[in-house]
């Protein structure tokens, strides 16, 4: 049996003197009650003739060896409207499996070439019939054995293979026992595989087109839903996912590594279940579904002392190509009170990399059976997605006990070696370039070397499994170069680097596809570049003023390296934007400034109302060669420093704030805050130092001489430097001049809300009404906080929102104790009041004060039913706003005769149809129903009731 499932890379088409000639039976004119087990394979013609539209197919069958019926041949639909007869088994007789001898391998080869190319063509089998006694299903025996794989015909995919399963698709579990199944699924193409549970599928006779139409089958649950297991509670179990005792069982299968995962059978007998296996490749465009195969397998569930046996495999772990991968893998057989003794487990290894992998069991037990896997792996095993290997133990208890296993996917992912020796020199001649050089990388198979440069060395260490540069190392991607290069100049795309600046760079290789993944990044290295670099200084503002404020920027002098001069024309540009972090600078003059210059006074700006954000460029010839290019270094921005304040009349203290965003340091030395009590003119004198931090900082005056109703003006004075050797200290930087008037606050309000009218609501023909309007009746009090508030308002803000969450917005003002919110298209809706006193001084929002949502349902006592198009369906006279009603109606005896679950904008709109009576043609009666309505409506706390009550129906 091994053999056949691991020679999948040898087997070809089947000869044609193998098939029967066409006119064999269709599905259906036998009765074939045997099949258990199936799915269908496939690949891209491979012979010397390659043609990418031919493709080699598999397809394996699991049958039922107590069965009478064989499966000689078969016939296969193509999707493409053809179909093939009599596709004859690749032995005489099926072939038992080993450790399950009722069940017999059945192999048919094929080929088909498709008329064109096109994304998935959905290849099938139809079978006559499934086994019998399935317990999943209805009536097994007499439903047909579908399965399917897709796949895509593309030139641009190359010789693709479907996936492989590698792993038999019968396999038994234990009666309250955990059940364990992989397929052993691969990818020969290194593509990525997803599973995932679907229903077993069978299929009518297909008509004249060929094209099979499959569904579901029927009955179809799965084996943890039917009733005898809706008991079952999970044990322990150690795996993924780990088992919760005393949980419901569960039915589930991973996503990634397709490990199916039962905790835990109760009900003895056979169960069916399919899943897909998703073929994903990756593209530059990201991933594309370029094929499917959908496995139908049989899970034999039985009674037994015997316990599975537990695995112990190696944890998931990242290596280096060309290292030799050594796992140690080891089993103990499960005992329980009664049972037989520990019994020899046996070994064994499903994955895509066995061979040129191997895994050898040294030891069957008892007590302890082990083994060893070994696998040397190389550069072509690089990839992005890990490789798994699936380890499984099976015991062998005496006769009459059943085998049972356990089972584990080990995940191994490969990466790159690190690129080595690499070097970062300045280029001799130039003032801000730098050539990297290192070894020739070793993987031939590698696509491109990624160069990547960030500000200061860095002491990074990657783990194991840290392929690339994660972007919170500060490292930048600058360029690439082809694998089979070593060198590479970094100018920064022209601009030139900053001079004075250390720079780090480091590279690792990227891996193409389909298989993509990467190396380890390089070691470090640094280099620091001679000279130094203009860089703002100040950025201070000079004079307060909405049209002729003032600032004076300064910066320093651009040096070259000791022996290098920069190349003419050569100059700055200054250039100013609105705000913190503009996305838009303008110079501040056409003309640039000369290389002598180092300040500039900014006029005509509008200090009072905006903050300012500087830019500088220092701009050179490459070289002292006619037609250089530009070189260009730009400093980082620096803005003015900004101040608000807040007044606080009744406690007698300002709040003082300011933020900045400079390149440099402004927290080694306090700020400045300074106070006028005669206006902006001043004079000013200084009333804190506080602390700074990186972008700004906070003070509180609260000065006893403070005096309630006069007016204050202040401004911030900051002090910084350059880190981290404090080069450029004592860089002074004065914020704009800013005013306040200690006022006293007004008290907060206390809102009350008019509760709404329901029973009115609910008498309107309907509601809400797209023509009806309706009205909130506010009213508040003045409050008593806080302590010592001003009770004069000047006027009060109303703010609404239409439901419980969200942001309030501003609807109107008002001098009254009270508002009406008119012309609503619904009452339901929150709100909140604000004070506002002399001088716009503000307080507090008051509470929030909701109008309850209305519930109501009112349903008729009578419809008609008759198909006059009035009254025809059972429905809410009127109702508030509803999101589900589930509606169940009975007969005067009790039988239910209609029920369903309905959404949207219509519920219930029962039409009097239902099992009805005996000749009435599938509509009840005339008569008197009781109903029972569970509606949930679309208030805000998706209130739910219960509404009992009849109906009569005259037809």
């Amino acid at each position: 049996m091994t053999a056949l499932f691991t020679n999948w890379h040898n087997w070809r088409p089947a000869a044609m003197g193998l098939l029967l000639a066409l006119g064999a039976l269709l599905p259906g004119t036998a009765r074939a009650t045997h099949l258990r087990a199936g799915n269908i394979e496939a690949k891209v013609d491979t012979t010397a003739s390659h043609n990418p539209r031919r493709i080699f197919f598999r397809m394996i069958l699991y049958t039922d060896l107590s069965s009478p019926v064989v499966q000689d041949t078969v016939t296969i639909y193509f999707g493409d409207g053809t179909v093939q007869h009599a596709i004859r088994r690749t032995t005489p007789n099926a072939v038992p499996l080993a450790k399950n001898p009722d069940t017999g391998l059945n192999i048919y080869l094929f080929e088909h070439t498709y008329p064109a190319t096109k994304p998935l063509y959905l290849v099938s089998f139809i079978g006559e019939n499934r086994n019998k006694s399935v317990l999943n299903m209805t009536n097994s025996v007499n439903q047909t054995f579908y399965i399917s794989a897709n796949v895509t015909i593309d030139p641009a995919l190359g010789v693709n293979h479907s996936p492989i399963l590698r792993a038999p698709a019968v396999d038994k579990a234990g009666q309250n026992q955990v059940f364990l199944h992989n397929p052993g699924a691969y990818d020969a193409d290194g593509d990525s595989l997803a599973f995932h549970l679907r229903t077993s599928q069978q299929s009518a006779v297909p008509g004249a087109s060929n094209m099979p139409a499959p569904t579901t089958c029927t009955g179809f649950v799965f084996p943890q839903q039917i009733p005898a297991n809706a008991g079952a509670k999970q044990v322990a179990y150690n795996g993924v996912p780990a088992g919760q005792p005393g949980a419901s069982a569960i039915f589930v299968q991973d996503e990634h590594t397709g490990q199916l995962t039962w905790n835990t059978p109760l009900q003895v007998g056979l169960y069916n279940v399919a899943f897909n296996v998703e073929e994903w490749r990756r593209t530059e465009f990201g991933h594309r579904l370029i094929g499917n195969v959908v496995r139908d397998m049989q899970i034999i569930v039985v009674a037994t002392n015997n316990l599975r046996p537990i695995l112990t495999i190696p944890p998931d772990l990242c290596v280096v190509a060309g290292t030799t991968v050594t796992g140690a893998v080891t089993a103990t057989d499960g005992t329980a009170p009664g049972a037989a003794a520990q019994t020899p487990v046996t070994l064994s290894a499903f994955s895509g990399v066995i061979p040129p992998a191997r895994f050898v069991q040294t030891a069957t037990g008892p007590p302890t059976a082990s083994g060893t896997f070994t696998w040397t792996t190389d550069c072509s095993n690089v990839a992005k997605e890990p490789y798994s290997v699936v380890f499984k133990a099976q015991d062998s208890p005496p006769t009459p006990e059943f085998p049972l296993i356990d089972e584990q996917v080990w995940r191994i992912t490969v990466v790159g070696p690190p690129p080595q020796s690499l070097v970062a020199t300045p280029v001799v001649g130039a003032v801000n370039q730098v050539n990297l050089t290192w070894d020739r990388y070793t993987c031939a198979n590698a696509s491109f070397i990624r160069i990547y440069r960030r500000e200061g060395c860095l002491a990074y260490t990657p783990g194991p499994c840290d392929t690339g540069l994660p972007a919170s190392t500060g490292y930048a991607l600058i360029g690439s170069v082809a694998a089979n290069l070593s060198a590479f100049k970094d100018d920064n795309n022209g601009a030139g680097l900053v001079r004075g600046k250390t720079y780090s760079y480091r590279i690792y290789a990227d891996f193409p596809l389909p298989g993509l993944g990467a190396s380890l990044p390089s070691a470090e290295a640094c280099v620091t570049l001679t000279g130094l670099a203009a860089r703002l200084k100040n950025v201070d503002v000079d004079r307060t003023d909405p049209t002729t404020g003032q600032i004076t920027v300064r910066w320093t002098p651009a040096r070259a390296g000791l022996s290098q001069t920069l190349a003419a024309p050569a100059g700055y540009r200054l250039s100013r934007g609105v705000g913190l972090a503009p996305t838009t600078y303008a110079l501040v003059r056409p003309d640039p400034f000369a290389l002598t210059d180092s300040s500039y006074v900014d006029m005509g700006l509008n200090t009072t109302a905006n903050q300012y954000t500087y830019k500088l460029e220092l701009f050179y010839a490459s070289s002292a060669q006619p037609g250089a290019t530009q070189t260009v270094e730009t400093s980082p921005t620096a803005s003015s420093v900004r101040t608000s304040v807040v007044a606080n009349g009744l406690n007698k203290t300002v709040a003082v704030s300011w933020t900045y965003q400079t390149p440099w340091d402004n927290t080694a030395q306090p700020a400045r805050v300074f106070r006028s009590g005669t206006g902006p003119a001043g004079p000013f004198a200084q009333v804190g130092a506080p602390a700074t931090a990186a972008t700004g900082g906070t003070f509180t005056d609260s000065d006893p001489a403070l005096v309630k109703g006069q007016s204050y003006c202040y401004y911030v004075l900051t002090t910084g430097q350059y880190n981290p050797t404090g080069y450029l200290s004592g860089l002074l930087n004065k914020s704009q001049i800013i005013c306040a008037t200690l006022l006293d606050q007004p008290c907060v309000p206390v809102l009350t809300l008019a509760p709404a009218n329901c029973d009115s609501l609910a008498a309107l023909p309907s509601y809400p009404d797209p023509n009806q309007r309706y009205s909130n009746a506010l009213r508040w009090t003045v409050g008593s906080l806080p302590t010592g508030c001003n009770a004069a308002a000047s006027y009060y803000r109303i703010f609404y929102r239409p439901t419980a969450d969200g942001a309030f917005a501003l609807i109107d003002s008002t001098t009254a104790l009270s508002y009406v919110h008119r012309n609503l298209p619904d009452p339901a809706g929150c709100y909140e009041v604000q004070a506002v006193g002399a001088g716009g001084v503000r307080s507090a929002l008051s509470n929030v004060a909701c109008q309850t949502e209305c519930v109501f349902f009112l349903l008729p006592n009578i419809f008609t039913p008759n198909g006059d198009n009035q009254n025809d369906t059972f429905q809410p006279k009127t109702a508030s706003p509803l999101r589900s009603v589930h509606f169940q109606a009975f007969n005067r005896w009790g039988v239910k005769v209609f029920e369903n679950t309905t959404t949207g904008r219509v519920f219930i709109n029962w039409s009097g149809g239902g099992p009805g009576e005996a000749g009435t043609g599938g509509k009840v009666s005339e008569g008197l129903y009781y109903y029972l309505a569970e509606v949930q409506f679309a208030d805000a706390a998706s209130t739910t009731r219960t509404y009992k009550g009849w109906v009569q129906i005259i037809r």
